[in-house]
């Protein structure tokens, strides 16, 4: 299988975080009404290129029998690679043993025939000797070493010799595995190429018998277009009205924006997973960018939290208060939430800053800068600071009326 060396450039990474809610925003709020659901081809298109090799595309026209026929194919490819990559395993220790054991021959077999010379000479020099003398006893000693010193090296020798046969032919047969894994990997994946080749030809035409089968069912089993979920629209009710209202916009459709990004973190996982299994090319930044981006997410969704009361709070007293008291009880306590807000737009202007003058990046091969994350901190504590002061105003209007505050339009 080929390897992959996609690495996603910095400005792409950030224009994808812009571009993509923006766009996911208009798309959500474009043709809602009564009607049928019909396919779109750019959707077809959109989902061959980013989940062609399942079959999705496939699915997604209701073509099942024909989608089913790419998952097999998915899965040799899943098993020969997982085969393959033992395979390597077995391979690349066998052939550092092999290395390691021809160093050992190499450096041990000079030794060898330099030590049975040493040795004649020592055995001459102990005969010649005079019995009992200083000078014999001192020569049979070198002796008696040199022979366990050889003996310990033809000993060596031997293992190493061994090893090499042993693992030479381990060597062999995992070379050969491989490759034939690595074959069988290759020849599925062109055919799904293939298959996604022709499809991608066909798919005007998929498209179009997909809408007459629709049409067909015209009627009571007509299905009709989504519309905005319950629970969006119950988040946007959240919405006051008057002067205030405008902080709730900006909380709410800049909680709406980054939510998105949970959508982009699917398709950059899903590459990571091809990449590494497919292609046994595992990314060095599909991690880092994915876990940084939902700290960003984490600290901008703060104010909709806010809005949208999503916050964790201890409502065994709090819930069953009249709404007066429920609003006496916010403004009593609002200084702790000003003080936690204003030490983190504190310290986040100060941990941006100082990311921002050292031009602090991330510490691997990728090298993304972390000043734009860290500014993320300062725009969370700003965002939730003004929904803070609309949360206010709201308490007091209501602790004068009694009137929770009128949900307006977002």
């Amino acid at each position: 299988m080929p390897s992959l060396t996609f690495v996603l450039p910095h400005w792409l990474y950030w224009a994808m975080l812009v571009a993509f809610p923006v766009v996911a925003m208009i798309m959500a709020r474009r043709g809602r009404g009564g009607g049928r659901r019909l396919y779109s081809l750019p959707l077809a298109y959109f989902v061959l290129v980013t989940g062609g090799m399942l079959g999705l595309h496939r699915f997604y026209l209701k073509s099942i029998l024909w989608g089913l026929l790419f998952l097999p194919l998915f899965g040799a490819i899943l098993f020969a690679n997982a085969h393959q990559r033992e395979a390597r395993a077995d391979y690349s220790n066998a052939t550092n043993i092999v290395r390691v054991s021809k160093g050992t021959i190499e450096r041990e077999e000079p030794r060898l025939a330099e030590a049975d010379r040493s040795l004649a000479d020592l055995r001459s020099q102990v005969a010649a000797a005079e019995e009992g003398s200083f000078t014999k006893k001192a020569a049979e000693r070198r002796l008696q070493r040199e022979e366990r010193r050889l003996a310990g090296a033809r000993d060596r020798v031997e293992a190493a010799r061994a090893d090499l046969a042993e693992q030479q032919a381990i060597a062999d047969r995992a070379g050969g595995d491989r490759a034939f894994w690595e074959t069988v990997a290759f020849v599925a994946f062109a055919a799904i190429l293939v298959l996604m080749a022709i499809d991608a030809l066909l798919l005007p035409v998929l498209v179009r018998r997909a809408n007459a089968r629709l049409a067909d069912k015209a009627g009571e089993d007509e299905e009709p277009l989504p519309e905005l979920s319950g629970e969006f629209l119950k988040d946007r009710a959240t919405v006051s009205s008057g002067w205030a209202g405008w902080i709730d916009r900006l909380s709410f459709y800049s909680g709406e924006f980054v939510s998105y990004w949970a959508v982009i973190a699917v398709f950059v996982y899903y590459y990571e997973v091809v990449a590494r299994y497919v292609f046994n090319s595992p990314t060095n930044w599909a991690h880092e960018g994915m876990y940084l981006m939902f700290g960003m997410q984490y600290l901008i969704m703060g104010a909709y939290a806010m809005l949208t009361e999503s916050h964790v709070r201890v409502d065994v007293f709090y819930a069953p208060l009249s709404p007066r008291r429920k609003a006496l009880a916010d403004i009593l306590t609002v200084v702790f939430f000003f003080i936690f807000a204003g030490v983190l737009l504190v310290t986040g202007w100060i941990f941006a800053a100082d990311a921002t003058r050292v031009d602090e990046v991330s510490f691997t091969e990728w090298q993304l800068a972390y000043w734009p994350f860290k500014w993320a901190i300062v725009v969370g504590a700003f965002l939730i600071l003004l929904q803070g002061v609309a949360k206010l105003v709201q308490d007091f209007r209501t602790l004068a009326t009694g009137v929770p505050s009128s949900p307006g339009k977002a």
